[in-house]
């Protein structure tokens, strides 16, 4: 697993999107039973915090010590140090396990090896994400052109999986068809600009060139944005569940 998110963990907590709300309610209808969830490659604690109201204990774990640093502190919420891949977890401890936004960054063999020696029969695997995000025909031209152009050599080969929607990651299990979710969020222009900033190809361009990408396209995307305070920006979310037979 790649550790692309240590640096300016602060802007990753501050500018990620979120999870649509309505996602968690459906996922506790699935879940067989709520002692003990695992929240994979958690980063800065996004999902980890959704899932604690549910269950009497939630791990969460990341390879980057920084990005747990500014995880809000939850009492029910445990957060660890390890690889997604080879964990301290005894067997048969967890009623749900997710990924959000990681899974394209982990060994998926050995991920799902550990995934099955840790989850209780029945468990819940879900896998989420997002790609690319929409906000108008002005303002995606000039994200697309920042992101095919502009920072295009610099992505990861990973980042396929995200331009497939996920439909390409290997997902040996029996899986459960969810209803579509909207990922609908209202930002302002700073917000956009602060999420493009955590883009992990776009940390590579600049560290590679010391290009500064978002002062490149700030005068077109100031255009495109226009007078709005806000605007609605759109993420396709991706979801995929399984039930873990064991």
């Amino acid at each position: 697993m790649k550790d692309n998110f240590s640096s300016q963990s602060d802007q990753y907590a501050l500018y990620r999107p979120t999870y649509p709300a309505s996602v968690y309610p459906y996922l506790m209808s699935l879940v067989k039973s709520y002692n003990c969830a695992w929240d994979v490659g958690t980063g800065n604690g996004q999902v980890a915090v959704e899932l604690a109201p549910f269950f009497e204990k939630v791990i969460a774990s990341d390879i980057s010590s920084a990005q747990l640093q500014v995880a809000p502190s939850v009492s029910n919420v445990e957060y660890i140090v390890c690889r997604a891949e080879s964990t301290p977890f005894q067997s048969n401890s967890f009623d749900l396990i997710t990924v959000a936004q990681a899974i394209h960054w982990f060994n998926f063999d050995q991920f799902y090896n550990e995934v099955k020696r840790v989850a209780k029969p029945d468990a819940l695997l879900v896998v989420m994400g997002y790609g690319n995000i929409k906000v108008s025909p002005a303002v995606d031209e000039v994200i697309n052109h920042l992101y095919k152009n502009i920072t295009a050599p610099y992505w990861d080969n990973e980042r396929t999986y995200l331009d497939e929607n996920y439909t390409t990651i290997p997902f040996p299990f029996n899986e459960i068809i969810p209803p579509p979710f909207s990922m609908d969020l209202k930002w302002s222009v700073d917000s956009l600009k602060g999420y493009l900033n955590t883009w992990s190809g776009l940390k590579h361009c600049v560290r590679i060139t010391g290009r500064d990408p978002i002062s490149e396209i700030n005068d077109d995307l100031l255009k495109a944005w226009g007078d709005e305070a806000e605007k609605t920006v759109s993420f396709p979310f991706l979801l995929r569940i399984a039930k873990i037979n064991k």
